[in-house]
């Protein structure tokens, strides 16, 4: 593994977010002696980001906190074509005043992660449709074309998965990694931006990007990615069975957004908090040693810390009042007296006649399904309402979900 001495370098590979770059060694050296300016794109598909922007938002806000400039660049153009990154099918194409609003709805996602101003590190934000929909077709051609190899581009992964599974890309989508490219060599002619970063499926269009305006300006730029997040299920990290966990309120409340942090897998708690919190990587080497039980304050931490980060400190205490009230003062008793059982992350959504007959609490689906009709099986001591019920992350507080069969048998499920 590479030592890298920039202070930029060398927390972003301690914390996990290094993938691959070009030149990085050369890069290296240039961010000790000087302040740059690095960018990274974001599409408004909608008008909220989501978990899985959270990677870039985080490598933006360590950029600025280690001395540099972040510039957001935000697709307001390039969301009409669609990136075909990782998709079987064409994006569905916005309208103008859909991308519009979007992009009113995502930039209050970026003030609360990074501080912007004039100033010489103070973030800006900016939009490709301000050049890009002013470009003449011909005039681009002629200048631009000659420098992008159909050859290699056939050879990236946005295109290549896409005709192996002999799925149709349009010469629309093929179009974007090319408006991409013009991307960096714009930023850098309007503000000197000497870096693009992005996630590790975007490599070949930020390849494309360096060496464009390499040619271009005559000047070395530099690009690099951090690693595509995915949870120690397998599965990309954000997705849950009732869709993406979204960064904005008034798409996921605030006790949602806490719960989805609070409920991560055991295995990833440690890479969670090195990416997504500001806490040093000493208290996170301390937290990252607990086992079992202990290991539930250092999810605790986790949710408290992302959730401050993109929701602000105030909703912290009723968050914690709502959990506290749920399983501490239903009249339930100590949940700590009940038998406890551990269900990954993983296993949801499943069925309660399933679950039921998995914990003892039934001896067959068909008695569980009885139970549940009768009003006699409950989720957090509210009944059951139909057979086909599922249990999901949702019905978990502070990791925790209480089962009942009858007035007799209850259990405590401690989702892993």
């Amino acid at each position: 593994m590479p030592v890298y001495k920039s202070e930029f370098l060398k927390i972003s590979q301690e914390r996990g977010f290094i993938h691959q770059g070009t030149d990085i060694e050369e890069l290296d050296a240039l961010l000790q002696k000087s302040t740059i300016t690095a960018y990274l794109g974001f599409d408004p598909t909608a008008d909220s980001l989501h978990v899985g922007h959270l990677v870039g938002i985080m490598w933006l806000r360590l950029l600025q906190k280690t001395g540099h400039k972040p510039v957001v660049l935000i697709g307001g153009a390039t969301s009409m074509i669609g990136d075909p990154t990782g998709k079987d099918a064409a994006r569905q194409q916005l309208a103008e005043e859909d991308i519009a609003f979007n992009i009113k709805g995502i930039n209050k996602t970026f003030e609360r992660f990074l501080k912007f101003g004039s100033g010489t590190t103070d973030a800006i934000s900016v939009n490709n449709a301000d050049w890009l929909k002013k470009l003449n077709y011909l005039d681009f051609l002629k200048d631009y074309g000659c420098h992008f190899s159909v050859n290699r581009m056939l050879t990236f992964d946005s295109v290549k998965l896409r005709l192996d599974r002999e799925q149709p890309l349009s010469f629309l989508e093929f179009n974007y990694m090319i408006f991409q490219a013009y991307d960096f060599w714009e930023l850098y002619r309007q503000h000197n931006c000497l870096l693009q970063m992005g996630g590790s499926d975007q490599w070949g269009n930020i390849v494309n990007g360096v060496e464009l305006t390499r040619r271009m300006s005559g000047k070395r730029v530099y690009g690099l990615t951090s690693p595509l997040l995915m949870t120690s299920a397998g599965t990309k990290m954000g997705k849950t069975s009732q869709g993406a966990v979204w960064l904005n309120k008034d798409r996921l409340p605030d006790y949602d957004y806490w719960q989805f942090w609070r409920n991560t897998s055991d295995l990833d708690v440690g890479r969670y908090l090195r990416l997504f919190t500001d806490l040093p990587i000493s208290e996170i080497e301390r937290l990252e040693k607990l086992q079992g039980a202990e290991l539930n304050e250092a999810k605790k931490i986790l949710a408290d810390e992302t959730t401050a980060m993109a929701r602000g400190k105030d909703c912290l205490l009723t968050i914690h009042q709502a959990v506290s009230e749920l399983f501490e003062k239903q009249g339930n008793g100590d949940l700590s007296q009940l038998p406890k059982e551990k269900i990954e992350a993983s296993d949801l959504p499943i069925g309660f006649d399933e679950l039921f007959v998995r914990f003892n609490l039934s001896t067959s689906k068909g008695e569980a399904r009885r139970l549940i009709q009768g009003g006699g099986a409950r989720v957090n001591d509210q009944p059951i309402q139909d057979i086909k019920d599922v249990l999901t992350s949702n019905h978990f507080s502070s990791g925790l979900a209480k089962l009942s069969a009858g007035k007799k048998k209850h259990l405590v499920l401690e989702l892993g």
